[in-house]
């Protein structure tokens, strides 16, 4: 039996496009597998299953997010708005992309991992798709605001055979907003300023973790939690196609938030809210 090296020592004679070859091979080598699909496990029988920041706890309140006494009124404020029909701060409910961190609680993940980016893929997301750029770059000098942000990773602790094991990386902005950790309008900061930081590792029970910490203007102190995901070991998985504008009622004109009927009319989301204005519309 000949070993990878062997073998690249036999083929290098053959020319220059196999010793590229096998020094790709070589170099891919250095990174960890970790293919298929990867689904979130949330603790069973909290309020809001999947979209939240803490897996282990309900949405909202529940999260026990340490806010500043400014933006624990905006989230008061947000609930309120919604026990009376409103959208509050939850910007998504009107098809906007979730963003960071948001978009890292989607059920399920695939992680496509090169020696110049890992890319992750999210199923149900607004915003499917994540860059983390390993190629050693620095912070560009300018960055163009995003609801996903701009994410720079650093692999490292190599385990026994040289292959990689853990990766670093930290997401910064300007970011679009606003931005909501859940459907509650658990608020960050609207200067849309966060900095996230974020290990992604496997441990001895194949259960993938993203610890990730939150640093933002709305929060007395860095918030972290732990995301786990568990491998699917389908070869083949379902991957879910989602789109929010479709059958989406939800119809925001100006400031206001109406309802679009199941016969195609527009309906108050409050009690006694007034109408949109129609100047534009010629009365008969």
């Amino acid at each position: 039996m000949l070993g990878r090296g062997s073998i690249c020592a036999l083929v290098l004679a053959a020319g220059l496009m196999a010793a590229v070859s096998c020094a790709r091979a070589a170099d891919e080598a250095k990174y960890p597998s970790w293919k298929g699909q990867w689904t979130a496990i949330v603790t069973p029988g909290l309020d809001g299953r999947q979209f939240k920041f803490d897996p282990t706890k309900s949405r909202g309140l529940g999260q026990q997010a340490p806010l500043t006494p400014e933006y624990q009124k905006v989230m008061a404020d947000s609930m309120a708005d919604q026990a009376q029909g409103g959208l509050g701060n939850y910007p998504t409910a009107r098809c906007l992309p979730g963003g960071m961190p948001r978009m890292a609680a989607t059920q399920a993940q695939e992680y496509i991992i090169t020696p110049e980016t890992t890319y992750v893929l999210l199923d149900g997301s607004e915003d499917p798709l994540r860059r983390i750029y390993t190629d050693g770059r620095d912070w560009p000098p300018n960055i163009d605001p995003s609801y996903r942000g701009y994410s720079i990773g650093r692999w490292s602790e190599p385990d026994r055979e040289g292959r990689y094991s853990v990766l670093d990386v930290e997401t910064r902005g300007p970011f679009k907003g606003p931005r909501a950790y859940d459907a509650t309008g658990l608020p960050l900061a609207f200067d849309n300023e966060s900095i996230f930081r974020e290990r992604f590792h496997v441990d001895q029970s194949n259960i993938l973790h993203n610890e990730i910490t939150v640093i933002d203007h709305a929060l007395t102190r860095p918030w972290s939690v732990d995301k786990t995901f568990r491998h699917n070991p389908n070869p083949r998985p379902i991957w879910r196609e989602a789109s929010c504008t479709e059958g989406n009622n939800q119809v925001l004109i100006g400031k206001e938030n109406y309802f679009l009927s199941a016969d195609g009319l527009l309906m108050p989301t409050k009690k006694d809210q007034s109408p949109p204005d129609l100047k534009y519309f010629k009365r008969k």
